[in-house]
């Protein structure tokens, strides 16, 4: 609570619980967590009630950010031997796969909720962590040059 500033546990039990991220709006939580084996996304009320799977058992999630509308949730699927960049309605609805390739991780939505950088470690002599972007269709990806390997994508405020 940032008024009294005092930290409150918002889940409990055995599982392993981590990656939060607060819709736009506050109200709602979007995490990974393993209570049911393995590693899904849940969302959940912003006071810790309502704890509920949004993703179905295939694949392993993780990552999940809101995008800044709320109507979508990016994350990374590992499926496959593959790290795949996909987004999904908060209701667990229109799992869409963006990315092939790899190893694509780390989703962050560009602050006009259109497109999402993100970053592919590719094997080999020229490969190493390289940031990239792609539209909500999946077909419009593209490489952001950059001086040397990155990774752990961040928009400002200032580019659409």
């Amino acid at each position: 609570d940032l008024r009294s500033r005092r930290a409150r546990k918002l889940t409990d039990g055995r599982a392993i619980d981590t990656g939060p991220c607060y819709s736009p709006d506050g109200r709602r939580i979007v995490f990974e967590s393993d209570r049911d084996g393995t590693q899904q996304l849940y969302i959940m009320n912003a006071d810790g009630s309502g704890v509920r799977r949004i993703t179905p058992n295939e694949g392993r999630y993780s990552t999940p950010v809101w995008s800044p509308r709320g109507d979508y949730i990016a994350f990374t699927k590992q499926l496959g031997g593959k790290f795949l960049i996909g987004v999904l309605k908060p209701d667990g609805s229109g799992e869409r796969i963006l990315t092939e390739g790899f190893h694509n991780e780390g989703p962050t939505w560009a602050p006009n909720g259109r497109v999402i950088m993100f970053f592919r470690d590719s094997p080999g002599v020229n490969g190493g962590p390289k940031l990239h972007t792609i539209d909500l269709t999946g077909y419009n990806e593209r490489p952001v040059a950059t001086p040397a390997f990155a990774s752990d994508p961040a928009w400002s405020g200032l580019i659409n």
